[in-house]
């Protein structure tokens, strides 16, 4: 892997992370509402299980994959990763993840920066 890829997967892991946790606890605070309070160890099994954080998944596993190709020092594909990030960020109409998408952009002002940042490194990884 190149220096400048290296940069451009480890600035798109910063801001999906942001962007995730942004997301996470928006979802976190309207379970909340209606089921109450919940543990640390109880919200980390119904992220991982409930269907209302289902269409965070993909996000976190993008992240993962970002790591493991960070952690190999040998050439990554990044137009997989970037193409997911672009479907994630951009999500088809109709979709459940583009409906809490948009309506987290409606209602987040975190999430609409991490989102700006991630179309700006879009754009950045089509050049390397």
């Amino acid at each position: 892997m190149t220096d400048a890829e290296r940069e451009l997967l480890t600035d798109l892991r910063r801001v999906l992370l942001h962007l995730h946790k942004t997301l996470l606890d928006w979802e976190r605070a309207d379970y909340e509402i209606t089921h109450g309070r919940m543990e640390p160890m109880q919200a980390l099994q119904l992220i991982y299980n409930h269907e209302q954080f289902a269409w965070l998944r993909p996000m976190s596993g993008l992240i993962v994959r970002i790591d493991e190709a960070l952690d190999d020092d040998e050439a990554v594909d990044l137009a997989p990763l970037m193409s997911d990030a672009q479907s994630l960020t951009s999500p088809a109409a109709g979709s459940a993840h583009a409906a809490r998408y948009h309506a987290a952009l409606q209602e987040l002002p975190d999430a609409v920066l991490a989102h700006g940042q991630v179309v700006g490194l879009m754009k950045r990884g089509r050049v390397v």
